[in-house]
């Protein structure tokens, strides 16, 4: 199966500058800056952030951090409620390292300054969809993100041994004879020592880049998360897997039709206290859908809220948190509040108007236990990879868990011997640019093609548009085309994989195919990006998991 073709590297000029440092860490949310100060112990370190350092997804998260911390609670109940919203699709060794390693991990942070909201001297922990136990350890209320970034940006900025360089987008990996990492090139914005486009040799590169939110019209992602690392990956050869798996948080402020980019969210914690949704009516609705009526896991709140929404023709429901309250509010959720009401919404007094929107890619670049893809000296974690985790479905907040645990598995791995510095060799690749203004036309087709509700005829159209958006002439390179590119690239994959996967599961919903499929589909979509004349095209392969029934539908 295959999508439209995309470019085989950035056109981009000649490196006009060569650096050199062990380790380089892409990437500045809690995944990267965790990589980078664990690994800061092994060599030189240097960190590139396209924005400044904490400008991230990271620091949006809401939430909270799931892990076991409490007595009622255990790592084998965090398991379970994972592989249950996962849908058949999670490793479960990922998700039992995840589990097992993350207290500590968490505990961790705490002892590196990050302040968590507690009761009495102990962590105040609540719920979210998907969970059975009270384990989301929150900060600031609702601002859990923003504290975490600040307190590694902080350590990050004590550490002398971390370099930084900030405003810089990594164009394409170096790679050595045999396809192994030696190096980046990337572009540095603004004035100084290391000014344009140059080149990083390094002996290991980590991938920590954050999502691909900006492929859709409306999104939670930061402006910033525009695939750079997934694309730059598949450009590289390594696998990608589980890319149809986009989640979509089905709580995000609906600020009306025409609005674009990023959108307030509203966190699944005020559910977890107690607020609830209703239609136009003011009728609850989730109620027979799943025993956790408006707590169950995402995608089916999700896919209730789009039924709801197609059953009645409107774009938006809404969330009844009226009875918690001025005080609840302005403690527990300052900053949902602040951005209701900036938006002309009171909800102590008012219903929220909500809609689905992009919030997470479940798949990603694929990794091994430690964090390795299938690039040798390449490794990734956080949003852009896929441990196996999250599955078909991420369960909430174990995001910021999964970037700090395995960042943490990949130096430990380090740590048993870097990879040799390799000689860089010439890139034969044909290079290709995007033209920058293709990207509203992009976002509005995936948002209709190969958003929360799919089939065969809409990601073929959806395909078909994008072809011709790829077609259209370039401008110069640079920053806009350069991450135009990327969302083609990652666009492509991702269409691939949607039509490919004939079955609903998960965040993967096919109206042509409404069903979970088992016996056909039980298993992941593998995708690499092979060269084919000029371009590069998509090529999915299934690899079903080892069951009896799989081997013997094989």
């Amino acid at each position: 199966m295959t999508g439209p073709a995309v470019p085989q590297r950035l056109t981009a000029p000649e490196p006009g500058w060569i650096d050199t440092v062990d380790v380089v860490v892409i990437g500045s949310g809690i995944a990267g800056l965790t990589a980078a100060l664990k690994a800061r112990e092994l060599g030189s370190v240097l960190v590139v952030t396209k924005d400044v350092v904490a400008s991230g997804s990271t620091q949006w998260a809401q939430g909270g951090i799931a892990a076991a911390l409490s007595p009622e609670d255990s790592p084998e109940d965090h398991l379970h409620d994972t592989l249950v919203a996962g849908a058949g699709l999670c490793d479960p060794d990922a998700v039992r390292a995840l589990v097992t390693e993350g207290p500590e991990a968490v505990r961790d942070l705490i002892d590196l300054g990050a302040r968590f909201d507690t009761v009495d001297g102990d962590l105040s922990l609540t719920r979210e969809g998907g969970h059975l136990r009270n384990r989301i350890a929150h900060a600031g209320g609702d601002a859990t993100g923003a504290e975490i970034e600040r307190a590694l940006v902080a350590a990050v900025k004590r550490a002398d041994d971390i370099r930084l360089i900030e405003h810089a987008l990594v164009i394409d990996l170096l790679t050595a004879e045999d396809g192994a990492v030696a190096g980046v090139t990337l572009h540095v914005m603004g004035e100084g020592q290391l000014d344009g486009v140059g080149a990083i040799r390094s002996r290991a590169v980590i991938l920590a880049s954050g999502g691909i939110g900006q492929l859709y019209a409306a999104t939670t992602n930061p402006s910033v998360s525009t695939g750079d690392g997934m694309a730059l990956a598949l450009r590289a050869g390594a696998k990608v897997r589980d890319l149809e798996f986009v989640q979509f948080h089905p709580t995000v402020l609906w600020l009306g039709k025409s609005a674009k980019g990023q959108q307030p969210l509203v966190s699944e914690a005020v559910r977890g206290e107690g607020a609830f949704l209703v239609d136009h009516e003011g009728n609850r609705f989730m109620q027979g859908q799943h025993e956790l009526a408006d707590l169950a896991p995402r995608d089916i709140v999700a896919k209730a809220i789009m039924g709801q929404m197609l059953a009645t023709g409107k774009d938006h429901v809404y969330l009844d948190a009226r009875h918690f309250g001025d005080e609840k509010w302005r403690v527990r959720f300052p900053t949902i509040l602040a951005s209701c009401r900036s938006h002309g919404i009171d909800p102590v007094r008012e219903l929220i108007p909500v809609a689905p929107a992009c919030h997470y890619s479940s798949g990603g670049v694929w990794t091994d236990l430690h964090g390795q893809t299938s690039v040798p000296g390449l490794f990734a974690c956080g949003e852009v990879a896929c441990t196996g985790v999250h599955g078909a479905n991420r369960l909430a907040s174990n995001s910021l868990l999964e970037g700090l645990v395995f960042a943490r598995r990949i130096a430990a791995h380090l740590a048993n011997g870097l990879p040799a510095l390799r000689e860089p060799v010439a890139d034969t690749r044909v290079p290709g640019l995007v033209d920058a203004d293709v990207v509203p036309e992009l976002q509005r087709v995936m948002t209709v093609g190969a958003g929360v509700i799919r089939s065969a005829t809409g990601l073929s159209e959806a395909g078909a548009t994008l072809g011709k958006l790829i077609e259209q002439p370039a401008g110069e390179p640079g920053t806009p085309g350069w991450e135009a590119t990327n969302l083609v690239t990652v666009a492509s994959a991702l269409i691939a994989a949607a039509t490919a996967r004939e079955e609903s599961r998960g965040s993967h919903w096919r109206e042509d195919h409404p069903d979970r499929d088992d016996r056909s589909w039980s298993g992941n979509l593998d995708l690499t990006l092979p060269a084919e004349g000029d371009q590069a095209v998509p090529r999915t392969t299934f690899a079903p998991h080892e069951t009896e029934e799989n081997a013997q539908h094989g």
